[in-house]
């Protein structure tokens, strides 16, 4: 389910074919995304799950982001 909704929001935001996104897909690599599209991204994931990404250092894949909220989930 994380992943589903980490999936919608990257596919709006990049205009991207789900096929595209991924777990192993990288944002700079993979998909070109650039600094501006990680921040909105990174915003609508933070409203989507109420949760605070003090940086996007280390979240490189789609993967490490969806570990991320996971693990920020639990802790509510």
């Amino acid at each position: 389910m994380t992943f589903e909704k980490i999936q919608a929001i990257i596919v709006d935001q990049l205009d991207k074919e789900e096929e595209e996104v991924q777990l192993a897909t990288n944002f700079r690599e993979d998909l070109e995304a650039d600094s501006l599209d990680l921040f909105q991204i990174i915003n609508d994931i933070e409203d989507e799950f109420d949760i605070k990404i003090e940086s996007e250092e280390g979240l490189n894949t789609v993967q490490d982001i969806v570990t991320f909220v996971e693990a920020e989930l639990a802790k509510k």
